[in-house]
């Protein structure tokens, strides 16, 4: 099986969004700038339509280790070629790797060929455009909202990630 992973970053330093409002009302949206991050490593099968994805607070090799073991176990039935970019932490002699799984580093520099990408975007506007959150742990409770709720519509995730060149059959 194919499957595309990356890590997003979100935190509570936002930036406003285009939004509607009927003429005259010009609309107010929050704003902040605080340096608090958490990270979400998520892997997208889009010939299945599964979504997982780990909620961690840095993004290094030993958190990949860990997401690494949990796609393994998600997909315990499958041997796995996961697509990643090309990330420190995704290319260092280090870093566990189960058996089931094997890594293929996309190009350099190519963000628009990793269909991951798309959950992110889907996120930011979905969930998380122009709010404000008043500390980490409501921002993580929203992220985990939102990609619970796009794990369990399958159609969604295939819309977002199924990207010609990872349609492959056996």
């Amino acid at each position: 099986m194919i499957m595309a992973e990356d890590e997003g970053r979100f935190g509570r330093s936002d930036r406003p969004r285009r939004c509607w409002a009927p003429k005259p009302l010009r609309p107010t949206v929050p704003r902040q700038i605080v340096r608090e991050w958490g990270y979400v490593f998520a892997a997208v099968c889009a010939q299945l339509g599964r979504l997982t994805a780990l909620l961690l607070p840095v993004a290094n090799t030993d958190m990949m280790s860990v997401f690494l073991t949990h796609v393994a176990q998600e997909f315990a039935d499958y041997f796995i070629i996961l697509v990643v970019d090309r990330a420190g932490w995704h290319t260092t002699r280090r870093m566990a790797m189960p058996e089931s799984l094997r890594l293929l580093p996309q190009p350099a520099r190519s963000p628009e060929l990793n269909p991951t990408e798309h959950i992110w975007e889907e996120l930011r506007e979905k969930n998380l455009a122009n709010r404000s959150f008043r500390s980490l742990r409501p921002l993580e409770h929203t992220l985990c909202e939102g990609l619970t709720h796009l794990a369990a519509d399958p159609e969604r995730v295939r819309s977002l990630t199924n990207f010609p060149y990872m349609r492959v059959t056996f």
